[in-house]
């Protein structure tokens, strides 16, 4: 008894550590005047959000693809179009984070659809998910139905904070990076976040730092072909410590943007995020040609925007 008293005691107090230093760089980033504007953008945003969130809660089915002339299209998208077909018909599937809904990539999703990919849905799980592995089930089903509909062979998959969780377990752990090009996460606790620790549900000690979940995605996943491209932030108030947020496994081709000055609600928003996370799926079928080396994980430098600045606590 005296021994578990004590376990609990040195978890309690590493718990404490942990949320202090992760107190002391928030502190430290708000004070600067980019953390500043950035707070500013997720205050605005939360209440954007707020909006739009009612409009989010129905289902969207997985519709017909359109066929349309490019004529009246902006460059940007008809560019797409005529340079790389292929690209812009691949569906692209959101998926939102822990008790949210699909509203959260309304900008996302504008910005997508202007840039010239035709084929992009979003899909609701149920908001009492109290298990990554139920949430996973349930996406390759969502899968499967939009690749049926749309005559596709694989698509993309961007999720924000827990959608990036769940995606990232049905690519490596149910097979589904059979049908995955692409996964993007934003600020998703790739190695578990502290603030788990105030979730007293299943779903909370499963995004713990730590847990059997993370153990289990960090096991390995030889011969996985889907590329992963993971932005996070060092100002991310939902990822503690915020580097828990980046990817990193030696089986998984990982690109990665960092930023400093953007929250986590706000990460779908961000102009910078958007632009690097469309040029990139833009470029997916040039990467797997046949005549180009493949790019593994370490062979290119990350794209961080705060290269040279000291990792987050």
């Amino acid at each position: 008894m005296v021994d578990g008293v004590t376990a609990a005691a040195g978890s309690v107090r590493a718990l404490a550590r942990g949320l202090g230093r992760a107190g002391a760089y928030a502190a430290r980033t708000f004070a600067a005047p980019s953390g500043l504007r950035g707070l500013a953008v997720e205050c605005a945003w939360l209440a954007a959000h707020a909006a739009v969130y009612p409009a989010g809660l129905w289902h969207e089915e997985p519709a017909e693809p359109t066929t349309y002339r490019t004529d009246p299209l902006p460059p940007a998208r008809r560019g797409l179009i005529v340079s790389d077909l292929a690209a812009a018909g691949t569906p692209i599937l959101l998926v939102h984070g822990i008790m949210d809904n699909r509203s959260v990539f309304t900008v996302f999703r504008r910005t997508l659809r202007r840039r010239g990919f035709g084929a992009v849905h979003a899909m609701n799980y149920s908001l009492l998910t109290g298990d990554v592995r139920t949430a996973a089930g349930e996406l390759g089903r969502h899968v499967e139905r939009l690749l049926e509909r749309t005559g596709a062979d694989r698509l993309h998959l961007v999720g924000h904070s827990l959608g990036g969780v769940i995606a990232r377990y049905y690519v490596q752990r149910m097979g589904g990076s059979a049908h995955v090009d692409t996964v993007v996460t934003l600020g998703s606790p790739h190695a578990g976040t502290m603030a788990a620790h105030l979730l007293p549900t299943a779903l909370g000690r499963q995004l713990r730092p730590g847990s059997e979940l993370m153990a289990e995605l960090a096991a390995p996943s030889p011969d996985c072909p889907t590329r992963f491209l993971v932005v996070w932030s060092r100002m991310d108030q939902m990822v503690v410590p915020q580097r828990n947020a980046r990817l990193a496994h030696p089986d998984l081709r990982v690109e990665e943007l960092g930023l400093r000055d953007v929250g986590h609600l706000a990460l779908p928003i961000d102009a910078r995020t958007m632009h690097w996370v469309v040029t990139q799926m833009g470029r997916s079928e040039v990467r797997r040609h046949p005549l180009r080396r493949d790019r593994r994980r370490g062979a290119d430098r990350p794209d961080d925007l705060e290269r040279g600045a000291s990792p987050a606590s």
